[in-house]
């Protein structure tokens, strides 16, 4: 028996040996585990393994939760540095994998990133509620609170102990242990949720497919569409025919220009039926579980409604004063929109048509429209727009106005992505500012869309300033055959907005992690953006970076006049898409109770009511709507774009007071507004800026709607 004993002993411990050597083995393969020495410190992408995120996050979260604990068992009296700073200090590793993560979840979602995204989501969210719902925590951080007056903060100390106090109230920290237990479970689900809902989209974004193999079936469509097709198609397998999918670069030139309104049809119902199939990619049964969890949760917390819970935070404050500057434009721009839809009816009766225009038959129309009311077509205007001299066009304007350097890194250096670009961000003087990634055509593994983000913000630890690693990711119209990547004029302007987040993250001046980059209330943070838009379709500007792809020659005179004589063309249907919405989006956060919610009738109704004609469908449906089903970012939050489309046009305005490359103007923008993040209240920072409060009639006047 003792020998038996003394046999098993010994096997356990071999075993228990082995598992220690192969745990050794694993932590020391993981790149996460270690100081990264990669040039400027960026993330060693090619070295990262799926495998290799969930240990990281477990070991990270556990690293997280130590540092918590040296701030809760210090045994000197709460201050600002050993508590309020501290916790912005906290958790750099969590930070690290997390931003690596999601950025390669939403940029190459690869089959193992994609397995283990619920678990992530589930780790997150209890690790998040561990740390937010600790009463011991934040014993300590409402004691520093309640000394604020007597501290002598600066303003950016101020604002960090503001934020870090409002953030433990607002996720629950003072309710009871048995409503702290349902929150957990809120939470948790809504993560999972989320998780579910943007799987089933791109699923579904990349399961359909038409499929075209008679040649007749393209007529109309330019050569350089067909050649792109041609090229998808072979892609899949699908030699000598031609292949269409809901991805907006091909998507949208054949809702354009193809002459078959029957595939018209099919291709734009395969886009707008998304998640709305009755499948096991259906998305209306989680979209009524979101809602009324929110409703769930905003009680909880002691707000009517999550609308409540979400604009306390925001510049506008209130649905009141939302719904005010929606219904504002939806009066002005609904009109418009009809204005418009009279037209193309008239060519479709003109022509014989037979039939009353739909909602696929919209792009098509309104190029006919373009086409005779300003002799634009915008297969004439491509080859002006050539990816590579936009993305330049967009960096002269950055050295113009804020003496910034961009030079391109090539050969061996760590990618998230192997299309992905690189360039190293330098001030006038030479300094080091941070890391640009840039990435821009569409693949299976990437979500839809364009957006900026930040693998590490910028932040002062220690005194050392730390430099941001920006990524900006697009899907745009991809090269074909001979033909480099050239866009449309919509392309070009999303170039120029993207890049403004990401001037925005690149010029962050702030010491706090918190606190920096585009840690800005929602409906702020697309001024930076959307007023790199002017400058994209500014007629000097344009002279500069719109070459023709094969001569070099500057776009023309003539052309760019019709551009800018078709500036206000179709923003009837552009803005009432956008605003349906927007105005869908606070419908559903502003619900008082939970209820049962037939999804697609819960749509019809609200849009029905608010007059939007059957012609025109809102720019995101409820069973695809990202932005606010995929993620709490812009829930109740939509509106943002036209909120901060008030503040661009305005702030616009001081630029063509003086100049478009006025010195003053500029820095005063950059200190203002870039530099500060969120370190001042975004109404002020934008006063600073302008001097006063902004005014909604530069915005009209933009859009034609004056």
């Amino acid at each position: 028996m003792r020998n038996i004993l003394l046999f098993s002993l010994v096997v356990v411990m071999g075993l228990t040996a082995c598992q220690n050597q192969k745990k050794d083995e694993a932590e020391a393969s993981n790149p996460f585990f270690s100081p990264y020495t990669t040039p400027y410190n960026v993330p060693p992408f090619e070295q990262i393994k799926p495998e290799h995120y969930l240990p990281a996050m477990e070991k990270a979260m556990a690293e997280h939760k130590k540092e918590v604990e040296v701030i809760i068992n210090n045994a000197d009296a709460p201050s600002f540095e050993n508590t309020i700073v501290a916790l912005d200090d906290a958790g750099k590793m969590l930070s690290e994998v997390a931003s690596v993560y999601f950025g390669l979840k939403s940029a190459d979602g690869t089959e193992g990133i994609m397995k283990i995204a619920s678990e992530v989501g589930q780790k997150l969210s209890a690790h998040s509620d561990d740390i937010s719902l600790n009463p011991d925590l934040f014993k300590r951080v409402e004691a520093v609170y309640n000394q604020k007056d007597e501290l002598e903060l600066n303003g950016e100390q101020l604002m960090l102990l503001e934020d870090t106090y409002k953030g433990f109230v607002r996720s629950g920290v003072s309710l009871a242990d048995d409503k702290k237990g349902e929150l957990r479970e809120i939470n948790a689900r809504l993560s999972e949720l989320f998780n579910n809902f943007s799987t089933n989209v791109l699923t579904e974004t990349n399961k359909f497919k038409l499929v075209i193999d008679n040649e007749a079936d393209l007529a109309g469509l330019p050569a350089s569409v067909v050649a792109g097709a041609a090229e998808t198609a072979t892609e899949m397998g699908l030699e000598g025919k031609w292949v269409f999918t809901t991805q907006k670069p091909s998507m949208l030139p054949f809702l354009q220009y193809a002459d078959k309104r029957e595939l018209r049809e099919q291709l734009y119902k395969g886009y707008y039926m998304r998640g709305n199939n009755n499948d096991s990619l259906d998305n209306k049964e989680i979209i009524e579980e979101i809602v009324n969890l929110r409703v769930k949760k905003a009680n909880l917390l002691g707000y009517e409604s999550y609308a409540d819970y979400v604009l306390e935070e925001r510049m506008a404050k209130t649905s009141d004063k939302v719904y005010e500057l929606l219904n504002q434009l939806w009066d002005r721009a609904l009109p418009v929109a009809k204005k418009e839809r009279a037209a193309m009816q008239a060519i479709i009766d003109r022509e014989k048509g037979g039939f009353k225009l739909a909602s696929w038959d919209w792009w098509y129309y309104a190029e006919k429209v373009r086409q005779e009311k300003y002799n634009l077509d915008e297969n004439e205007v491509r080859p002006y727009f050539e990816l590579n001299n936009v993305r330049d066009g967009a960096f002269a304007v950055a050295t113009k106005l804020f003496g910034l350097q961009f030079e391109e890194i090539t050969g061996e250096f760590p990618k998230p992505h192997a299309d992905a670009q690189v360039f190293k961000v330098l001030e006038a003087d030479g300094s080091h500012k941070g890391i640009l990634y840039m990435d821009w055509h569409p693949r299976a593994t990437k979500k839809q869309g364009a957006w900026c983000g930040a693998y590490r913000k910028q932040s002062r630890r220690g005194g050392e300033n730390i430099p941001p690693v920006v990524t900006i990711v697009c899907n745009f119209s991809k090269p074909v055959g001979d033909l480099p990547a050239l866009l449309s004029f919509d392309e070009a302007s999303t170039l120029f907005h993207e890049f403004g987040h990401g001037l925005h993250q690149l010029l962050s001046d702030c010491t706090y992690n918190g606190l920096s980059g585009t840690s800005v209330p929602r409906d702020f943070v697309e001024l930076p953006s959307q007023i790199m838009e002017n400058w994209a379709g500014d007629p000097e500007v344009m002279k500069e970076y719109a070459r023709h792809y094969k001569t070099g020659e500057v776009i023309p005179d003539e052309l760019v006049a019709k551009l800018q004589n078709s500036g206000h063309f179709n923003q009837g249907f552009a803005t009432t898409e956008y605003l349906a919405a927007a105005l869908l989006d606070m419908n559903y956060h502003t619900q008082k109770e939970t209820q049962e919610l037939d999804v697609n009738q819960f749509e019809e109704d609200y849009l029905k009511s608010i007059g939007l004609i059957p012609e025109i469908i809102s720019r995101y449906k409820s069973t695809y709507f990202m932005h606010i089903f995929a993620s709490s970012g812009y829930t109740a939050g939509y509106y943002s774009y036209i909120w901060s489309g008030v503040l661009d046009a305005d702030a616009f305005e001081a630029f063509k007071e003086t100049s478009l490359y006025d010195q003053a103007t500029a820095k005063s923008f950059r200190e203002n507004i870039l530099e500060r993040g969120g370190t001042v209240d975004a109404m002020e920072m934008y006063k600073n800026f302008r001097g006063r409060e902004p005014k909604i009639e530069a915005l009209l006047r933009q859009r034609g709607l004056d």
